[in-house]
This record gives C-alpha cells, sequence and structure tokens, in this order.
C-alpha cells in the first residue's frame, strides 16, 4: 500500500509540474488562510463555472481527473486515488475549495494533491518549472466556482 501511494504521488507530483512549462511567470496574488479555508477570492472577478469545469475535465491542464472521478460522463478512466467531486459543493464551502486547490498542505502535509498555486516548500521543481504556479489565479476561481456547483452526490438525477 506505501509503495503504490508513494508512486501515486511522485506521478501526481511530476504531472502537475509538466503542466507548468507553458505557464509564465505571475505574480501571486496574497490571500489569507483563516482556519480551513481562503475566504478571499483570488482575483477581483468572479470565476466562470464553465472554464472551470473544461481545466477539471482537461487532463493536461487540472489534472483532477486523474485522482478524482466525478460527474463527466463523457470522461474515460477517472480516478479513484481521491475523493469523489460529485456533491463536492455541498461538503465544503467555495472558500474551503479555495484553500485545497491553492495549498492543500495547509491541511494534510502528506497530502498528493498538488499545490496549485503554491511556490513554497516544493520539492524537485525543474529549474524551467521553478516560479510558476500550475494554475493562474483566475483559473483558481474558475474551477472553485464549478466545484462549487456540484451539489449532487454522484448517481442522483
Amino acid at each position: 500500500m506505501r509503495r503504490g501511494r508513494r508512486a501515486a504521488r511522485l506521478l501526481c507530483g511530476a504531472l502537475a509540474l509538466a503542466v507548468t512549462a507553458a505557464r509564465g511567470a505571475e505574480a501571486l496574488a496574497p490571500y489569507a488562510i483563516v482556519g480551513d479555508a481562503i475566504p478571499e477570492p483570488l482575483t477581483g472577478a468572479p470565476g466562470d463555472p464553465a472554464r472551470g469545469r473544461a481545466i477539471v475535465a482537461d487532463r493536461t491542464r487540472g489534472l483532477c481527473l486523474l485522482c478524482h472521478a466525478g460527474p463527466f460522463p463523457e470522461e474515460r478512466f477517472q480516478g479513484n486515488l481521491a475523493p469523489s467531486l460529485a456533491g463536492v459543493g455541498a461538503r465544503l464551502s467555495p472558500a474551503q475549495l479555495r484553500l485545497r486547490l491553492v495549498d492543500g498542505r495547509a491541511l494534510n502535509s502528506g497530502t498528493i494533491m498538488p499545490s496549485y498555486y503554491s511556490l513554497t516548500g516544493l520539492g524537485r521543481v525543474g529549474r524551467a518549472w521553478q516560479g510558476r504556479p500550475i494554475l493562474a489565479a483566475g483559473e483558481i476561481e474558475d474551477v472553485v466556482a464549478f466545484l462549487a456547483t456540484l451539489r449532487e452526490p454522484e448517481g442522483t438525477p
């Protein structure tokens, strides 16, 4: 079991870092963690759920379906290493979702989920990818907006 989790962690990390290659350097928006959440959006504009869904379902950008399953009937081979995204909007607030995307290590130092908007404490980052988040602030807000719409558990019509 340990070997499998370690392999999954390495795979998730390697794939997440590969995604950053195409992203230019950007200054990270400041944010404050309050309890188990980041209450304030990273941008001044609300996220777009349609763009967020596209990021979540795109295996080259968000990489979410590598580990998570969810209400994406068009996507084959969804992950089973992490909780299903079905109903996540009913389980977690947008602020809680935001922290998990920005840097889930704030809640679980051993998580295999990539830190999509953090540059601190990362190891084995190739020179070409240093100083770049996996997702931009607006993309984080798009994903938060989409995930907040997922209110029904899997299998609910």
